[in-house]
């Protein structure tokens, strides 16, 4: 394991934050060449084929001439002996989430500091020797590719959806049919860094044996997940006494006609359920810090009371680090106050906002944040709330880079 990374002003190149969200974000590529100059990751190949043989991290490896059929999926964990026994081309090893392993392979979130903190999902790293790929395709969210290691080609096609064909031989969704661009055809080295939009179809094939690529995506929930989430988040919350009603029936000329006042009873009372803007506040903000892996969350086996907190004062340097996988946000609005935690609401009162950003702005919380938290009575409940669920835990400084606590 190497030193932890060492960032850039701006990974965005020579482009500023408000040009990239106004002419890129969500509408074209972009590549950046040496977004981060003489990267070096901080682990190397082996170390992440030993994280594919581990039980609880998600890894998958793609052959794309697999010993049953083309483009060939395995599903991790691997057994070592599996690893050592493919062959020398035409394969690649995806290890998902890293970040929430590895606090070295997390620094790189903190580059993309311009986007909400709540869209970003997780960090995958792949490895392909030559030859390896995952196939032409397209994705539902948007994605930054980072070259952390030898060469791959990235070819770049059409826009994508539902409807694009894809190949019925295997579990992966390749697409039948690819149009190349030739304007955007690109070789990366390490260090540069490829944005792409969602729907976008793109194909990186690996130019050498030492190829490792980390991708950056961002939670994108279809309107599916919304609607369906909304509706049992309210819906727990309704009474037997909200029911349709027709008060203003006429008399009908056909007894099983479903007219259109019917079907405007209906509109209006989904409109009156739905028009709750502090539900859907609530709703989203959960949806959007659920963690990847709440099992990674380990919540303290003796809870903590706020005067845990203040025995904290008596240590050398005490320091509390958000637990690998976390995520946290907030939302202040005329509806409420929320504070969000993997998947958790905890109301706040509106003086304590200005805490509630930085504790959502940092990782790590050393004994001056300590002793300003215990200064307020609502944020030291709120603190030992979140270290009592495993979103914080208390580490020792030298310790706060350990692969995991």
């Amino acid at each position: 394991m190497t030193a932890s990374i060492t960032l850039p002003a701006s990974i965005l190149g020579s482009i500023s934050r408000e040009e990239f969200l106004r002419d890129y974000w969500q509408k074209k590529p972009l590549l950046i060449r040496q977004a981060i100059p003489s990267f070096t990751p901080p682990l190397d190949i082996n170390e992440l084929a030993g994280l594919a043989l581990e039980e609880t991290v998600e890894a998958r490896l793609v052959m794309e001439q697999g010993p049953e059929s083309p483009w060939q999926l395995f599903n991790g964990p691997f057994e070592e002996s599996f690893l050592q026994n493919l062959p020398e081309k035409d394969w690649t090893l995806l290890v998902q989430a890293v970040d929430h392993l590895l606090p070295e392979v997390g620094e790189l979130l903190k580059a993309f500091d311009f986007l909400p903190s709540w869209r970003v999902d997780d960090l995958m790293i792949s490895y392909a020797p030559e030859g390896g790929s995952v196939g032409p395709h397209f994705d539902y969210y948007d994605v930054f590719l980072l070259q952390a290691s030898g060469k791959r080609r990235w070819q770049l096609g059409q826009d994508c959806d539902e409807t694009s064909p894809l190949r019925s031989d295997t579990r992966l969704k390749i697409l039948t049919e690819f149009e190349a661009s030739s304007e955007q055809d690109w070789v990366l080295e390490p260090g540069d860094l490829l944005y792409l939009p969602p729907q976008l179809a793109h194909w990186g094939t690996s130019l050498s044996q030492d190829c490792t690529t980390w991708s950056v995506g961002f939670r994108a929930l279809s309107a599916e997940e919304i609607l369906c989430g909304v509706a049992d988040f309210i819906g727990e919350t309704l009474e037997e006494d909200w029911r349709y009603t027709d008060a203003d029936l006429t008399l009908p000329e056909q007894p099983a006609a479903i007219d259109d006042a019917a079907i405007e009873r209906v509109k209006t009372l989904l409109n009156q359920v739905m028009n709750n803007p502090a539900a859907i506040s609530e709703w989203f903000g959960r949806a959007m810090t659920q963690t990847k892996y709440p099992d990674q969350l380990l919540p303290q086996d003796e809870p903590w009371t706020t005067a845990t907190l203040h025995e904290l004062l008596d240590e050398a340097e005490p320091l509390i680090v958000l637990a690998e996988g976390s995520r946290l946000a907030f939302r202040t609005s005329n509806e409420g106050n929320w504070l969000f935690a993997d998947g958790e609401a905890f109301i706040f009162t509106a003086p304590l906002k200005d805490w509630i950003a930085s504790l959502c702005a940092s990782t790590e919380f050393d004994l001056s944040f300590i002793e300003n938290t215990l200064a307020l009575p609502e944020a030291s409940e709120l603190m030992v709330k979140l270290i009592n669920q495993g979103s914080l835990y208390l580490t020792e400084e030298d310790e706060a880079s350990s692969l995991l606590h």
